[in-house]
């Protein structure tokens, strides 16, 4: 069950340089450790065709990989509320078939999560995709084993703010995986998107923002990213200024 909580604020802490150290690292998933390549918007699109609705643009397309699933769907395309729930059982079918496996791994990512693994780093996963399939996608490309906590939000995709149960956001999820990870207190956020930026800051925490995954050109910095890195050894390097009481 996603916590509503936010993270407690010893996880606040700051250096004498302002920088905030931390000790656990949790991830967005799509955009920031698995490159969907078609997988997501391809499959959004094939729903779209089946259900006879006008499909958007590839940036319209590439613009719905990350958010709420239902919500993208309202916000960006012509469909009804409605037509969600069969859009999204269509998009779900296709991308359990085919989708998944047009992902692949960014490169220099697993190297990331092995070295901080063996050097005792707790490590997370915060994501807006349903949790059930957050973690068929993290097994399908062998990335299950490097994460003590896994989060997303509802299964039931279709769900809508005003429904019983429904699940806001970002802020509640990365709030969940950063108390599930046993003896942290000092996570930090890795996302490609203003919303893992937002949903981290909410809850006291800094986010570093990736540039290899699907946000536009300042979104980042304006949704108030801590940094900005664009490959997998600036993430590392930035991680590694800010990680305590961790050897190296």
């Amino acid at each position: 069950m996603i916590a509503q909580a936010l993270v407690p604020d010893g996880m606040q802490e700051r250096g004498p340089d302002g920088v905030q150290g931390c000790d656990a690292v949790l991830f967005d998933l799509d955009g920031t450790l698995v490159d969907p390549a078609g997988g997501i918007s391809g499959g959004i699109a094939h729903a779209l065709k089946q259900m006879g609705l006008p499909i958007p643009g590839e940036s319209v397309l590439a613009a719905m990989v990350g958010p709420k699933l239902s919500d993208a769907l309202l916000d960006l395309t012509d469909a009804a509320a409605a037509q969600v729930p069969e859009l999204i059982r269509i998009y779900r079918r296709w991308y359990a078939l085919e989708g998944i496996a047009m992902g692949q791994v960014y490169p220099g990512v697993r190297e990331v999560l092995g070295d901080l693994q063996e050097r005792g780093v707790a490590l997370g996963v915060a994501t807006q995709k349903p949790q059930a399939l957050a973690g068929t996608v993290l097994r399908a490309h062998g990335l299950a084993g490097y994460f003590s906590a896994v989060f997303g939000s509802a299964n039931d995709e279709a769900q809508r703010p005003s429904d019983p149960g429904y699940r806001s956001g970002k802020k509640e999820i990365i709030a969940s995986a950063a108390q599930a990870l046993a003896g942290s207190r000092r996570p930090i956020m890795v996302g490609d998107r203003a919303q893992d930026v937002r949903g981290a800051l909410a809850n006291g925490l800094d986010c570093i923002g990736v540039t290899w995954g699907f946000a536009l050109g300042g979104e980042l910095e304006t949704a108030g990213a801590a940094i900005v890195v664009g490959d997998a050894p600036a993430l590392l390097a930035e991680l590694n200024r800010r990680l305590t009481g961790i050897s190296r």
